[in-house]
């Protein structure tokens, strides 16, 4: 289902492009570019032509395929992680061994840095 989406998705997305770029501008002539058009841009323009209307519904498509996707990817629970052993950070007890039984862990040896007790005396 995902991969037919995702292909439907890419599809609409290649027309769109294609759709906007064979699309001439509202002021297509060289007069437009300094002014001298002769066509208003708020006025109304008559029947929307054929790739205007195709603009709109592949727009729509892709939009409802974006949404769609989007929906399925957050629902999946897969992730770059599954299927890995997770490694054990606490190693459990007996049941019948209690913290109290546990031998106790030996002291840190004494450090042979020289200190104030450890130097020689001067002479």
């Amino acid at each position: 289902m995902t991969t037919l989406l995702t292909i439907i998705h890419v599809l609409a997305c290649i027309t769109l492009i294609l759709i906007v770029l064979l699309q001439a501008g509202k002021g297509a002539s060289m007069g437009a570019a300094f002014g001298g058009s002769s066509q208003t841009v708020f006025g109304s323009s008559g029947a929307g032509t054929f790739l205007g209307k195709m603009t709109a519904a592949v727009a729509i498509i892709f939009m409802l395929t974006s949404i769609t996707l989007t929906y399925t990817a957050s629902r999946k629970t897969s992730g770059l992680m599954d299927g890995t052993a997770v490694p054990a950070t606490r190693q459990e007890l007996p049941a019948s061994q209690t913290p109290a039984q546990l031998p106790a862990a030996p002291a840190p040896a004494p450090s042979a840095a020289p200190g104030p007790s450890n130097m020689p005396a001067a002479k």
